[in-house]
């Protein structure tokens, strides 16, 4: 404390506790600092995954982000400053190995409800976002199944047919001069405008059936876009459940049961356009909320079993460094800017006496069996490095 906060104020330092763990057999331990490596990157890239999509899920509120981050209802560093063994989940009676294995497999099953979770997620939303842009795009890809009625058609006709055309605003004089025109056996006075958004109009026109080719061809020529679309109310009726049924799915897996009755409201509404998409932002934002409090309990699960796992390396390495009995104190060194190299050069100069081979393994790239000692990161004290920002952007 004396060399780094008081003379130079290199940086912020905190006890840090570790329990009376069971040492076991050196051939243990030996093996331990391996797999705890390994374990220490797979908890990190879990830790990092469930960090990345609470932002993904998020979307708009991305600044709200860092709230969610929690570790026991508090920000990471605090959570780690105050960091105190939780004797309940990693029992310090049970033998270091089986401690690791507990957090092996309650972080590859968060990692795999993560999968099962995003997956769902993503492909429900994709579906629900293709239905709403299928139901508010423009006149040439949008559904017209809101839009028409029963009696703008000519139905049931052996003869006769209706077919619906997109005509660009500026063109509406054309469409009127000319639809008659475009091919034989157009029915005279049959156009009517049913519906225009800001850009196009959707006109019906009735001609006979055999004249279609030729119609279309003509009218394409003009710049006018003949839809395929044909008035059969079973599908229409379709692409309503349609919607239904991916947002009960989307209930199903993420919505609470005390959402039920506001979600089958919702579902009764999505009578037309504008409803299918306020439908399509509810059933998002049914999904969003259970996912996210899943992403809450999680992260903080998975970045706890993080730190229980640098405190079993720090432990591990210590004893296969300096031996037994157990006497070291390990301690949270949080480097103020651009002090890291200074911070170095102190911790060298404090501990070189510890273990005077650092520099000649560091120069000859020596790797000690079973201590997995990096060349970049082997020093004459235990190092292990805890970075915090856990997202690709910044928050």
């Amino acid at each position: 404390m004396a060399a780094t906060t008081r003379t130079n104020n290199l940086s912020t330092n905190h006890k840090f506790n570790i329990p009376d763990l069971k040492v076991g057999t050196l051939d243990v331990l030996v093996g331990l600092s391996d797999e705890l490596a390994k374990l220490d990157s797979f908890v990190e890239s879990v830790v990092k995954k469930v960090a990345q999509y609470m932002a993904d899920v998020l979307e708009d509120s991305r600044d709200k982000v860092q709230e969610n981050l929690l570790a026991n209802g508090v920000d990471l560093v605090t959570y780690i400053t105050r960091f105190q063994w939780d004797m309940a989940k990693y029992p310090i009676k049970q033998s270091l190995k089986n401690i690791s294995e507990i957090i092996s497999k309650q972080l590859t099953q968060i990692d795999n409800d993560l999968k099962t979770r995003a997956s769902a997620y993503n492909n429900l939303k994709g579906n629900l976002q293709n239905l709403e842009r299928k139901n508010a795009g423009s006149l040439l890809t949008r559904s017209l199944a809101d839009i028409v009625k029963k009696e703008d058609f000519v139905l049931d006709s052996e003869y006769l047919i209706t077919l619906l055309v997109v005509v660009p605003k500026t063109a509406y004089a054309d469409w009127q001069k000319t639809y008659e025109t475009l091919a034989e056996m157009v029915v005279p006075r049959s156009s009517n405008l049913l519906f225009q958004d800001n850009d196009s109009g959707l006109f019906s026109v009735t001609l006979f059936r055999k004249a279609i080719d030729d119609f279309k061809h003509k009218a394409r020529e003009n710049k006018f876009i003949v839809r395929d679309f044909q008035y059969n109310e079973e599908e229409m009726k379709a692409d309503k459940e349609e919607m239904t049924r991916l947002c009960t799915d989307k209930k199903k897996q993420f919505v609470s049961e005390m959402d039920t009755g506001i979600f089958t409201t919702v579902v009764q509404v999505a009578e037309n356009a504008q409803a299918f998409f306020f439908l399509t932002l509810c059933c998002i934002s049914f999904l969003q909320g259970p996912l996210v409090r899943w992403l809450k309990v999680n992260f903080s699960e998975a970045f706890i079993a993080w730190i229980h796992i640098k405190a079993l390396r720090v432990f591990v390495e210590s004893v296969l460094r300096y031996g037994l009995p157990v006497n070291f104190q390990a301690m949270l060194l949080q480097p103020n800017k651009k002090t890291m190299k200074k911070l170095r050069e102190v911790l060298n100069d404090l501990y070189k006496h510890l273990d005077s081979s650092a520099a000649a393994i560091i120069d000859s790239a020596m790797d000690i069996p079973g201590l997995n000692l990096s060349q970049q990161e082997y020093y004459p004290y235990v190092y292990y490095k805890i970075d915090c920002n856990l997202l690709e952007f910044k928050v």
